[in-house]
């Protein structure tokens, strides 16, 4: 199986993981040769209630008995399509907000620039450096990083990168932007949480220059940083929000939601001026409202506040002076250790491989290593994935 991965799939790396799964439940990985890992990336945080849930189960066996595809998107009334976005206006930080499903992170990028453009009529972007927000040409065109930029360009133009979490840049915000794109902690630069009022001064530039605020909760959304959304921790309402990942519950989904008055653009002049196929796939709409209840009946999102504040005591009091470990941070359940090397990162890595923890490293920062653990992870569970990484960093 290996060879036929190696030989018929596209790689994009190397040097692959190539762990043969064959099944996974809770926080658990089980691979064909008999192993188990505790899975400390989540799918990249797909999988935030953890596998295989029974509840999601249920939820894709009903939907699949009843139908899949009949239509493309915003055409049939879909049961399970119209309550999670009934559900999703209910719950996100948007005014008056309305919701359009499609299939990745990176398309509701995508969705939120081009409906920025249309609704503000105006042509220029800001996002910050170190950000990153997808791999298609909008969104690789919001990346400030030289190295994933240049084998693409020419790119998108009109796009101006300010310094992430320092709030004099935030003048250059003026009334030729028609959005500003960020996350509210940015993932893949290693887990960068900002400063207590640099969103809420990104909030006033923003309604001072008519500029539409985007927040990429892609990754952050769901519980992931102890909140719902990581906008709430600074009361920062965005005018669009873009989701995917975790939004599915373990299947392909993305969407973005937006104020109605923004939203409605996308239906006049022209028309279906966005439109999308597969968004908003009964079947994941299914899947993603059963994890999205199921957040909130088990207390899941406590519990990755409660586990973030645990593992960020014990990693910071045990590593603190260990001479590989520059420093550690985080928000809830989303955290990150930045070691001084590169060798020492990846070293960190193959350790916590070998004790039975799959953890991973980030695109823009070779040395630090980000941490996205299942939220449904007990305190026992946590103890024990703490004490690994210990461990691992102690054997550097």
């Amino acid at each position: 199986m290996r060879h036929d991965f190696l030989t018929y799939l596209c790689q994009t790396l190397p040097e692959p993981l190539a762990l043969e799964i064959d099944r996974a439940e809770g926080i658990y990985l089980y691979t064909k040769d008999g192993r188990r890992y505790i899975d400390f990336i989540s799918g990249i945080g797909v999988a935030n209630i953890g596998h295989g849930h029974p509840r999601v189960v249920a939820a894709i066996q009903q939907q699949l008995a009843k139908h899949l595809h009949v239509m493309v998107y915003g055409e049939y009334v879909q049961e399970t399509q119209v309550q999670y976005a009934k559900r999703l206006c209910e719950l996100a930080p948007i005014d008056d907000g309305v919701v359009f499903f499609c299939n990745s992170g990176a398309e509701a990028i995508e969705g939120a620039l081009k409906t920025a453009r249309k609704f503000t009529g105006r042509t220029k972007y800001i996002a910050f450096e170190g950000g990153y927000h997808g791999d298609t040409y909008g969104a690789l065109s919001a990346m400030s990083s030289a190295y994933y930029r240049r084998p693409f360009e020419p790119l998108l133009g009109e796009f101006e990168f300010l310094p992430f979490d320092e709030v004099s840049a935030l003048q250059r915000i003026d009334d030729s932007v028609a959005a500003v794109l960020f996350e509210p902690v940015q993932g893949e630069a290693g887990v960068r949480v900002p400063s207590q009022g640099f969103l809420w001064a990104l909030r006033q530039r923003c309604n001072e220059a008519g500029a539409l605020m985007i927040a990429d909760e892609v990754m952050t959304g769901f519980g992931r940083t102890g909140k719902l959304f990581a906008c709430e921790h600074w009361n920062a309402r965005p005018d669009m929000i873009c989701l995917a990942k975790a939004l599915g519950g373990g299947l392909p989904l993305g969407a973005f939601i937006g104020r109605r008055r923004i939203m409605q653009t996308l239906s006049q002049n022209p028309p279906l001026a966005h439109v999308t196929t597969f968004g908003g796939h009964p079947l994941s709409c299914a899947t993603g409202l059963a994890a999205l209840e199921v957040l909130f009946d088990e207390k899941m999102i406590e519990r990755s506040a409660r586990n973030g504040e645990q593992f960020l005591t014990q990693l910071r009091h045990g590593l603190r002076d260990h001479k590989a470990v520059k420093e550690v941070r985080g928000l809830g359940s989303f955290f990150a250790i930045e070691f001084h090397s590169e060798h020492e990162t990846q070293q960190f890595v193959q350790n916590c491989r070998a004790a039975g923890l799959i953890i991973g490293w980030t695109l823009h920062r070779t040395n630090v290593v980000r941490a996205a653990p299942p939220l449904c992870m007990n305190g026992e569970e946590a103890q024990k994935a703490v004490a690994i990484i210990l461990e691992a960093v102690k054997a550097l």
